[in-house]
């Protein structure tokens, strides 16, 4: 039977050849690879920013879809198919202030995109990135200042990552994917 979640430590490459194995198991291909952990901690800028902090940004946000993606990759090429999405930020498209350590491995993650789009087209393997603003989920949602109203939900890029997943083949979108709301949640 399958569990309803498997638990795994992404920046660990062996459990997530644990996890690529269990999906298989149970359904016996991988048609999809929503890469969307992602962590954020205090900002600062580089000079006043610790290692240990960079450290556990780069092993969740662009350590961990390299290693998911590498992963699924094989069983991908040999179905000749399959999609994988990137769930970034709009702090990959900017450089904000006070942001260096989570913006940069948000730029490198759609950097590590174009890489796959480019190297496996041949294999009929959709890959796109988004780049959310602001979404309220358990790591934005107490933030000081922060208007609920006018920010972007979960609901908000599960709709879009649907549309990807569901258009027809033929139709390209380019990457990254900027997605926000007109007001800043901010203000």
């Amino acid at each position: 039977m399958l569990p309803s979640s498997i638990q795994a430590d992404i920046s660990d490459p062996t459990d997530v050849e644990r996890l690529v194995q269990e999906v298989l198991k149970y359904f016996g291909q991988i048609d999809i690879l929503i890469n969307n952990a992602g962590i954020y901690l205090d900002s600062t800028d580089i000079q006043l920013s610790m290692v240990e902090d960079w450290d556990k940004v780069i092993a969740t946000n662009l350590r961990g879809p390299y290693l998911m993606t590498q992963a699924v990759l094989p069983t991908m090429h040999a179905q000749h198919g399959g999609h994988i999405i990137y769930i970034s930020s709009e702090a990959g498209l900017e450089f904000n202030r006070g942001d260096s350590v989570y913006g940069t491995s948000k730029h490198a993650l759609n950097a590590l995109a174009e890489f796959v789009v480019r190297e496996n087209q041949d294999f009929d393997i959709r890959v796109n990135t988004i780049c959310p603003g602001m979404v309220v989920s358990e790591m934005t949602e107490n933030s000081i200042g922060l208007d609920h109203s006018k920010c972007l939900y979960p609901e908000d890029i599960a709709d879009l990552v649907i549309w990807l997943l569901t258009r027809r083949k033929n139709i390209k979108i380019g990457t990254p994917i900027l997605i926000q709301t007109m007001l800043n949640p901010w203000e």
